[in-house]
């Protein structure tokens, strides 16, 4: 077993600290101070962009589901300690911090484009804007009916659930780690649970990031769970490897971190 890396132990302990105040203040308080709003929702802060990668979905006495934090986490030990010990704590966090701002900058530019994109055949057929917003803050499932014939069924999604939906988890900076370890040891054995095949790291990691990001476009996802912002795991994953890449074309200096 390989021995966990401090600011790997660190992170997790966060994420776990931040997963127990979800379930004790509840998840409606702590998601509306903590996760990740649209940036035209009233409820979006400016430190959401940061406090949303320590978050994790199903923190709820009602519902709780601690899976979303247990495969976030097994995965930053997993994939974290290796690369923390290779570049130290200082480039690792740098990676880890800035492939999740990676995944929330690639996601929210996504989601822009299609709220915008709906919004505008709205304006286009003689609805209002700010009347459309503020139907829109009324939350989950709530338009106006007359949008029914303007929209169909997944416009409307975008549009609503664009506007009202919030993203929270470590998945981003997971996938970037995943792709700095990949880069670092690309013949290094990969195994799936479902699947206990050996598959090298150069294979395995960029087919999960192909998996996002097909799934990202077709809006269908492959392992059959819900409610992923798979373009997020994009967006972490190519953070990470261009810094990675960066620093292995310039010989970066590890004194000027470490």
């Amino acid at each position: 077993m390989m021995r966990i890396s401090d600011t790997v132990k660190h992170l997790i302990i966060i994420n776990v600290i931040m997963f127990v105040g979800t379930i004790f203040i509840g998840s409606g308080a702590f998601y509306e101070w903590f996760a990740m709003h649209f940036p035209k929702s009233e409820s979006f802060q400016p430190w959401q962009i940061f406090t949303h990668m320590f978050m994790h979905g199903g923190g709820d006495l009602q519902n709780l589901s601690i899976t979303h934090l247990l495969f976030n986490m097994f995965g930053l030990w997993m994939f974290g300690s290796p690369v923390e010990q290779v570049l130290g704590s200082k480039r690792f966090l740098f990676i880890y911090i800035s492939a999740g701002l990676g995944a929330v900058a690639l996601q929210v530019g996504v989601n822009y484009f299609e709220f915008y994109k709906v919004l505008s055949l709205l304006e286009n057929a003689g609805f209002n804007q700010s009347e459309i917003y503020e139907t829109l803050k009324s939350g989950f499932n709530t338009y106006d009916r007359r949008w029914e014939a303007v929209l169909d069924q997944q416009q409307l999604g975008d549009l609503v659930v664009g506007f009202n939906g919030i993203m929270v988890g470590a998945s981003g900076c997971l996938m970037g780690i995943m792709a700095a370890f990949g880069m670092m040891n690309p013949n290094a054995e990969l195994m799936l649970i479902f699947l206990p095949i050996p598959v090298k790291a150069k294979y395995f990691i960029p087919a999960i990031i192909l998996f996002d990001l097909i799934s990202g476009i077709s809006g269908q996802t492959i392992f059959g769970y819900g409610n992923i912002a798979h373009f997020a795991h994009v967006g972490g994953a190519i953070t990470g490897a261009i810094i990675m890449w960066y620093w292995k074309k310039t010989q970066f200096n590890r004194n000027r971190w470490n």
